[in-house]
């Protein structure tokens, strides 16, 4: 009977350990793809001391237990070997039908992962620890709430994928997100009437603004997202019956170019308000002619610049903060600190929800793709009415 292997401790070495003459401790095993692996480690057991000088790690009996563990799960072991960006780019490779806009966010998050430590490590030593120092990192850099949060919603898809192909055992971005950081996000704010009026008042007797004044009443009565409005041409304006047609975007990603609605309830026909009509014909009548300017097949386009191309998205937000600024600062009552050209569509929503519009049908107008986001404008707008019918049920 051959005489067992032992370690320089004289401790039994079992089937596939073994220990090396610098004193470091080696396993020989098969990986579930027929291959000879090896792990090291300076500890055999739990107990034993790191030698100085030495990085403390995991004994070997620790790493055998998870080895065997994994074998018997067919955790895959080349799949686990991929780092977090390379389990990204294969996760998005298989979906790649998506708009202009999404494969930029896409491109935004591949390049913190190119940047950041997270994205060189191997997925299978990703731990919920490593997933939450990465969402702290993002907020000591300035990112948003929101924007971490949407970003961390990609990686825990990735995992999952991960998990589904046996790359790894867990998922480390399953773990409560409001628990590692607060949301600070400033809640939106509807503009009151009187704010409303003041606006439009400012605006109509500026001279620098005055020319975008007909721009803020469209939004305000009408509730388009602002990418809706700067893809409005002639033939989407049906004056007759008062119509505003919508089933296209413009958007600007570098270039021009037409997209469809956000949402799939986004196609819709929007009635004109006596103040929007008016408006309309107005914009109609002094625009300059973009029949020349043609984006992916549409011409005609209603607001337009002095060259008679279309306005963009970020021509009209950079304009927005300048004007609100310029009120603020003549105005003794300043307007919300988060102000932007979205609150323009969320004072229409919210006061078509304060009038009690059937939810469904504002839902049509406003374009959600959810009941749900409709019905969260009614919870705010409808309090005065809530406690009055509590009160007439209550007596």
């Amino acid at each position: 009977m051959s005489e067992k292997r032992r370690d320089n401790k004289n401790r039994v070495l079992r089937t596939g350990e073994s220990q090396r003459k610098d004193g470091r401790y080696a396993y020989k095993y098969t990986n579930n793809l027929g291959k000879i692996q090896f792990v090291y480690a300076w500890k055999l057991v739990p107990t034993d001391r790191t030698p100085n000088g030495k990085k403390d790690d995991i004994s070997l009996r620790e790493k055998i237990t998870q080895i065997e563990k994994d074998l018997r799960d067919n955790i895959n072991p080349i799949g686990g070997q991929m780092t977090v960006k390379e389990l990204y780019e294969k996760h998005i490779k298989y979906k790649s039908n998506v708009r202009l806009g999404t494969n930029t966010v896409r491109q935004h998050l591949m390049k913190i992962l190119e940047q950041d430590k997270l994205g060189g490590l191997s997925i299978d030593k990703v731990k919920v620890s490593d997933a939450k120092d990465w969402v702290l990192r993002m907020k000591e850099k300035g990112y948003a709430y929101n924007t971490i949060k949407n970003y961390r919603r990609s990686l825990l898809a990735c995992f999952y994928t991960a998990v589904r192909e046996d790359y790894v055992r867990k998922n480390p971005f399953s773990f409560d997100f409001g628990t590692v950081i607060e949301d600070t996000t400033i809640k939106k704010q509807a503009l009151t009437k009187e704010q409303e009026e003041s606006l439009l008042s400012f605006i109509r007797e500026d001279t620098v603004y005055k020319k975008y004044y007909d721009d803020i009443v469209v939004l305000l009565g009408t509730g388009l997202r602002i990418s809706e409005l700067c893809g409005l041409t002639l033939n989407d304006v049906d004056f007759e019956n008062r119509l505003i047609n919508v089933d296209h975007q413009l958007l600007s990603c570098g270039k021009k170019y037409i997209a469809p609605p956000k949402t799939k309830n986004g196609i819709r026909q929007i009635p004109m308000s006596v103040e929007v009509y008016k408006a309309m014909l107005r914009v109609k009548s002094f625009r300059k002619c973009s029949s020349e300017v043609v984006i992916d097949g549409y011409t005609d386009f209603m607001f337009v610049s002095r060259t008679g191309h279309p306005r963009t998205q970020q021509e009209y937000c950079s304009m927005f903060s300048r004007l609100i600024g310029r009120y603020n600062m003549t105005n003794i009552i300043p307007l919300p600190k988060i102000m932007t050209l979205h609150t323009l569509r969320h004072t229409f929503c919210t006061k078509l929800a304060g009038a009690e519009l059937n939810p469904k049908s504002l839902q049509y107008l406003m374009g959600h793709a959810s009941i749900a986001m409709t019905l969260d404008y009614y919870t705010h707008a409808n309090i005065q009415t809530v406690k009055e019918e509590f009160n007439k049920l209550a007596m």
